[in-house]
Parts: C-alpha cells; structure tokens; sequence
C-alpha cells in the first residue's frame, strides 16, 4: 500500500525535475517529439504540395486555349459549339459561368437558412432525444451518394415541375437549384451547429441576465459569437454547390442555354464532365474544357478570399 501512495510523489517529482529521467529514456523522447514534428511537417507540406500542383496543372492546361480563343470571346461569349461544321466553332462559356452563379446562390440563398436554423435547434433547442434522431438522420443525407439525388431528381422532382408549371420538361435551374439546397445541407447543419456548441455559456448567461429571452441570446449573441464557423459552413456549401456534377446532369437538362429559372441549363461542372470523355486529345475543344477548369478554380479562390477577408474585416471592427 505504501508503494502504491508512494509512485505518484515519484511521477510528481519526475515532472517537477527533482528525479532526473535517465538519458536513455529521456533521448528516446525527444526522438520520437523529433518524429512527429517531421510526421507533421511532412503532411503540411504534402496537402500544399497537392494545391500548387493542382493550381500549376490547370494555368498550363487552360491558358494555352484561352490564347487561341481569346479572353473575352471566351469569358464572355454567348454560345457553346465546340463541333459545329456548317458555321465556324464557338467557345463562349457566359452561360456556364452565369448558370454557375445563379445555381449556387439559389441553392445557398435555400440552403443556408434552412441549415442554419436546423443548427441552432440541434445546439439550443431540441431535447436530447429529438437531437439524436435529427443528427442521425444529418449524417445519413450526408452520406448518400451525389448519383443517388440525381436519380431521385430526375424521377419525382423534374415530373413534379413539368406537372406544377406545365412546362415541356422540368429538367431545368430550378430542379438544379432544389437538387443543390438539398446537399448542401449537412455541410452547413454539422459545422454550425458545431460552432454554435463551442460558444461558451458565460455570454448567453450575460444575456439572459440582463433581460434578453432565449431567442434573442441565440440569434443575437450566440449567432456573431459562432460567425466564423457558420462562414466556414458556408464556405463548405458554396464548395459542393459549385463542384457538383453528376446530380445536376441529371436534373438540369444540360443544354448551353442562357440561364432561366425553368430552362434547360448547363454549368460549368457538367460542361466538363458532360464532353470530356468525347473530345479528341490535344484538340481545342478538349484544352477549351481545360480553361473551364481553371475559372472554376478561380471562381472557387475568389469567393473563399473574398468571404475571408470580410470575415478578417468583421473581426477588426
């Protein structure tokens, strides 16, 4: 027993310096810190190794089409034919990029609302049990397949829309926009609401305490208190409405037509998976969906600068 009362003094004067650890134990510990600091170093330098090859690979695959098109024939033309015969190839991909935007800020103008009060239910409101079963069910929708949306687009959202509007197809933006708020959702539900949890209790307390109800602590204080979590949520959805394709081939009808909500639409995701498989290798067709590839990859840097900076900006104020 006294053996026992006497190895945590021991463990304690070990720590304290009194008792110095042997070398040989105190070399194979610095050893081993010296090898997960290298273990660590390496893996940070891997995923930025994977970004720049990634951003060289799409600069030297996209601009030599650029060039030959031309920037704002490119960027700004109007129609898609990269294997006309009777009239010269057209290669403007405005519809893309304006079905690309209209697309994502419908799907996160649905999506983010939706996401962002289903979080704070799970974080402040819901009772134990309730949470679980909605988490459960977060997790599940997180983990379907992107083919398995478009499938059930395509079979009971594109009807519903041709029934309710009495279009000629419901194959159009607004089953993208639909099919994209949908999966989007987990991202947003599961980050916020893990944002809103790490906000600490002292600041709704200050709240309650000085007359605000619940509702007005949640939205007012604990809300900007998880801002930056709920930005990177956010963040995270615009990623996967944006880089999205397989459900939106599926619903959206993937026609390069200028955006409309009950049109038949094609965006940039689907204009690459949609002619990549087809177009002749070394051909500018095939180094014209190259350059797609790079403006989605800008497109994508851009609003994860911009929505940094305004965060960066926020804060300071």
């Amino acid at each position: 027993m006294e053996m026992g009362n006497a190895l945590p003094h021991v463990a304690a004067k070990h720590a304290a310096g009194k008792i110095p650890i042997p070398a040989g134990r105190k070399n194979r510990r610095e050893r081993m810190e010296l090898t997960f600091h290298l273990l660590f170093l390496l893996c940070g330098i891997v995923a930025v190794a994977f970004v720049l090859f990634i951003s060289l690979y799409l600069i030297v695959s996209g601009l030599p089409a650029i060039r030959e098109i031309g920037l704002a024939d490119f960027l700004f033309g109007r129609v898609w034919a990269p294997t006309a015969t009777t009239v010269a190839p057209s290669f403007g991909i405005l519809p893309f990029i304006l079905t690309s935007v209209y697309g994502t800020a419908g799907a996160v103008a649905v999506g983010v609302p939706v996401g962002l009060m289903t979080a704070m239910f799970l974080a402040k409101v819901a009772p134990p049990k309730a949470a679980k079963v909605i988490r459960t069910a977060v997790e599940l929708l997180a983990g379907i397949p992107s083919v398995v949306y478009g499938l059930v687009g395509m079979i009971v959202l594109v009807p519903a829309i041709q029934n309710v509007f009495g279009l000629g197809s419901g194959a159009c933006l607004l089953a993208a926009i639909v099919v994209l708020s949908i999966m989007i959702l987990p991202s947003i539900i599961s980050v916020s609401e893990t944002a809103l949890r790490a906000v600490p209790k002292e600041y709704e307390e200050a709240s309650l305490a000085l007359g605000a109800t619940e509702i007005e602590t949640y939205f007012r204080v604990s809300l900007p208190a998880a801002g930056s979590g709920v930005a990177t949520a956010v963040v995270l959805g615009v990623g996967r409405a944006i880089g999205e394709a397989m459900a939106i081939i599926m619903v959206a009808g993937n026609v390069a037509n200028m955006p409309g909500i009950f049109t038949s639409v094609r965006f940039l995701t689907t204009a690459i998976a949609s002619e990549m498989s087809y177009a002749a290798y070394g051909s500018l067709q095939r180094n014209a969906l190259y350059s797609i590839g790079l403006v989605l990859f800008l497109f994508i840097m851009l609003i994860n600068v911009l929505l940094n900076v305004f965060i960066k900006n926020k804060k300071e104020d």
